[in-house]
């Protein structure tokens, strides 16, 4: 039976802080200024019900207490973050400045890492306050930051996988033929939701031509028998994001067809092979992309084998070719090889994979067969 994950509490929250400032510190920088966003989630727990030009800020110095800057009309709301009592809240009121706010919490003349959603409004008033500072993005300085979960976190990146599949197998179930893109999509959010997902971030449904675009969005093209189909959604459960794709087929596939799908098939199988801690993460994107290149198809893989999830659906480590940051256990990542043929059709299959001490472990267990719908 499903559970619902404790929440997690202002200690947890009060460790990821204290490590993102020590972290901050080991990189040389004089500390960490988030804005709302998934690293602020990550954080502290506080959501804010909606980003405006107000400036909201976290501010993390190694020795020193984490303090949010937040407009006072969000300050009810920011104290009742899950890792609000971690922490100090400075609140400022319209028609004053809010970076004069905040500057004395910085120290004029050091780096700091940025979260890369800050909005330049915001940037250009801290860079205005304290113009000896200088910033830059935490992806840049801090890759690492959210890259490894740790029990909790994986414990929800694994229901979200699971409630994913399940959603997988009941798509299997309805027609394809005759129906529009949009119309699977929609079933796909609702069967997200009907397993346990707060939230539907996307249902990519790529029919016939439509499938060779990676990034396609359901539109109003009728789905046909002889189609092939690319299914890729994914969104949030207990706060923590799911990512899956399979390639399905409207009636029996051609030769052709059926072959470019088992080179998808046999490179996936080789990304997720090739997944060990202390391995760079380029050598996961090489081991899929060298299967699909000595088949003679490597102009048509046209994107990175794999990108990092977690409170949000893309975020480090990337696995693709000049990334040398070794995996460590904990890390999750998509393994998502493709094969996509301009005006024609598209493949892909797509696991979320988490490292062990060993190897990985798939956290989407769906038949990577291609799957014959009506």
């Amino acid at each position: 039976m499903s559970t619902t994950p404790a929440p997690f509490t202002a200690a947890d929250y009060r460790a990821r802080m204290a490590r993102a400032a020590h972290l901050a510190a080991q990189a040389g920088l004089a500390g960490v200024l988030v804005a709302p966003g998934p690293d602020l989630v990550h954080l502290t727990g506080y959501r804010p019900t909606a980003t405006t030009e107000r400036l909201t800020v976290l501010v993390l110095r190694e020795g020193r207490d984490p303090v949010l800057v937040v407009p006072t009309l969000e300050a009810p709301d920011a104290e009742q973050a899950p890792g609000a009592a971690a922490l100090r809240l400075r609140d400022w009121t319209d028609g004053h400045d809010p970076y004069a706010v905040t500057a004395p919490l910085l120290t004029s003349g050091g780096r700091f890492g940025v979260s890369d959603n800050t909005w330049a409004l915001h940037l250009l008033g801290l860079q205005h306050a304290l113009p000896a500072s200088s910033y830059v993005s935490l992806t840049e300085a801090l890759p690492m930051l959210r890259a490894v979960k740790d029990a909790f976190e994986l414990e929800r990146l694994a229901a979200a996988g699971a409630a994913a599949d399940a959603a997988y197998e009941e798509i299997l179930k309805v027609p394809f033929a005759g129906r529009k893109e949009t119309e699977v999509a929609a079933d796909l959010a609702a069967l997200l939701l009907r397993f346990g997902h707060s939230q539907v971030d996307f249902t990519v449904v790529g029919s016939g031509p439509n499938g060779a675009n990676p990034h396609h969005e359901a539109g109003d093209r009728t789905i046909s028998a002889g189609d092939m189909v690319v299914l890729d959604f994914g969104g949030l459960k207990h706060g923590y994001g799911s990512d899956t794709s399979r390639t399905v087929h409207v009636g029996e596939p051609s030769p052709a067809e059926q072959h470019i799908h088992d080179v998808v098939r046999e490179a996936q199988q080789a990304g997720f092979a090739a997944v060990l801690p202390g391995v760079a993460c380029q050598e996961v994107d090489r081991a899929a992309r060298e299967i699909i290149d000595e088949a003679g198809y490597g102009d048509l893989f046209i994107h990175r084998t794999g990108h990092g999830i977690g409170v949000t659906t893309h975020e480090p480590p990337y696995m693709i070719e000049g990334e040398e940051q070794p995996l460590v256990p904990g890390m999750c990542f998509s393994v998502e090889p493709g094969i996509y043929l301009p005006g024609r059709f598209g493949v892909r299959i797509e696991d979320i994979v988490t490292v062990t001490d060993d190897g990985g472990r798939r956290l989407n267990n769906t038949d990577h067969a291609m799957a014959i719908v009506s």
